[in-house]
């Protein structure tokens, strides 16, 4: 399956923390990022990630892209609630409503980014080949 994952700054170390610990599951899928997280994950855990630019150089509209083509499955995007950046926003929205009308699951905090890859491991996100 493809999953995304996205990370604002402040999130970004949480995110590398996710990806150890879920590293046996991550592997057995294909990975995409925007590219500062991408690089990180990659340098913290050894999976290869397919990374776009970086989010706010035009990574999150890549995403969105391939999100609106259906070519992604599942998509944590760790967003920092406290950001005061309304410029990345419209990303966000975009992002997030793209998810909801091709029926993407998404995470944005560590509780359901831990839900929906127990799941994927579990092999309840399958469905998804089916949809496609």
């Amino acid at each position: 399956m493809n999953i995304g994952l996205v990370a604002h700054n402040a999130k970004k170390k949480l995110m590398q923390n996710f990806c150890i610990a879920y590293q046996r599951i991550l592997a057995k899928n294909t990975l995409y990022s925007t590219g500062t997280t991408g690089r990180l994950v990659e340098e913290a855990t050894g999976l290869s990630v397919h990374k776009y630019l970086a989010g706010h150089l035009g990574g999150e509209q890549q995403l969105g892209a391939q999100i609106e083509n259906n070519e992604m499955d599942l998509l944590i995007f760790l967003r920092d609630p406290n950001a005061r950046n309304e410029l990345h926003e419209p990303d966000i929205n975009n992002i997030t409503r793209l998810c909801d009308i091709h029926n993407i699951p998404i995470a944005t905090n560590l509780a359901t980014a831990e839900l929906l890859i127990k799941s994927l491991d579990r092999g309840d996100l399958e469905w998804r080949e089916i949809y496609k």
